[in-house]
């Protein structure tokens, strides 16, 4: 769809305005793809995001510090998220052997699991309803980059 379509406007300032506000839709449309198959696992995007930065360091534990650092909304208040994690038994939170005061999270592997399956419904979901080539992904990977070079 295109994007005048979408937001009902055809005034835009210039292109880099409407470029702008093109990635910000689609960043939406495609997080609102993603939560409605999440959805089917009791997930939020924050809780799968979480758990993917886990299974990246797996079998290691993670501080909740270095957790928040790679989380994609860097806003998420990670100390809830693992709350409810922990609640669902998709993670296991324990003391630090190195510094007492610090708490490390681990991956279960129920939280491994459902990562696994999520992804999959996610993946899926994708490749039926995000139709680039990868020839068009590198560019636009390429292009997106550029956006965030002053980042």
């Amino acid at each position: 769809m295109k994007l005048e379509q979408a937001i009902q406007s055809t005034k835009f300032k210039n292109e880099v305005q409407k470029a702008s506000l093109n990635v910000l839709y689609t960043a939406w449309w495609l997080k609102n793809l993603a939560s409605k198959e999440l959805k089917e696992f009791g997930l939020t995007h924050e809780q799968y995001n979480v758990l993917r930065i886990l299974k990246g360091k797996y079998p290691d534990q993670m501080c909740v510090r270095d957790i928040a650092c790679r989380m994609i909304e860097q806003n998420s208040n990670v100390p809830r998220i693992i709350d409810r994690l922990v609640i669902k038994k998709l993670v296991k939170r324990a003391t630090s052997l190195e510094d007492k005061r610090e708490t490390v999270i681990t991956i279960t592997q129920a939280g491994i699991s459902i990562l696994e399956s999520s992804t999959i419904a996610i993946d899926t979901k994708y490749v039926n309803c995000v139709s680039i080539t990868e020839t068009d992904a590198i560019l636009l990977n390429s292009l997106l980059e550029k956006v965030r070079e002053k980042e």
